[in-house]
């Protein structure tokens, strides 16, 4: 049985990397979809809409992940990829309001990355048993 996950001031300062990561990588993804944006609406590209976002959906994904590990964490591998697809389905309604190819899919590239923050920041690291390593012989 795994441990229960708590929060530690590790936790905090991977939490913090990820933020900043997907922070920029998301600014990269808008100034593309935005480049690529030729006539659209340009909805959630701008700085002010989507690093907020980025900010909330950190701290919502960090929120739901340690209740899912506390409660059933084995959930999580369903869990994940599922609330992704959901978040995804606002994006797809934009073309309805006139939103491009291009800004709808930076929205949902924008929406995978930082679902990849928090599963990278949070994840446990995986024990030797766990990842295939032998233990190292030694010479008797």
């Amino acid at each position: 049985m795994t441990p229960t996950p708590k929060p530690t001031a590790a936790t905090v300062v991977r939490l913090g990397f990820a933020l900043l990561a997907a922070a920029a990588a998301n600014t990269a993804i808008a100034l593309g979809a935005l480049a690529l944006d030729d006539g659209g609406i340009a909805m959630g590209l701008s700085p002010a809409s989507y690093l907020p976002a980025t900010a909330a959906g950190l701290l919502l994904g960090t929120v739901g992940w340690f209740v899912l590990a506390r409660t059933a964490p084995k959930a999580l591998r369903v869990v994940v990829p599922a609330v992704l697809v959901l978040t995804w389905v606002p994006d797809l309604l934009l073309f309805t309001a006139g939103a491009t190819a291009a800004n709808v899919v930076g929205l949902m590239l924008m929406h995978l990355v930082v679902t990849t923050a928090v599963v990278l920041a949070l994840r446990p690291a995986p024990s030797p048993a766990e990842d295939g390593a032998r233990p190292l012989r030694t010479a008797d």
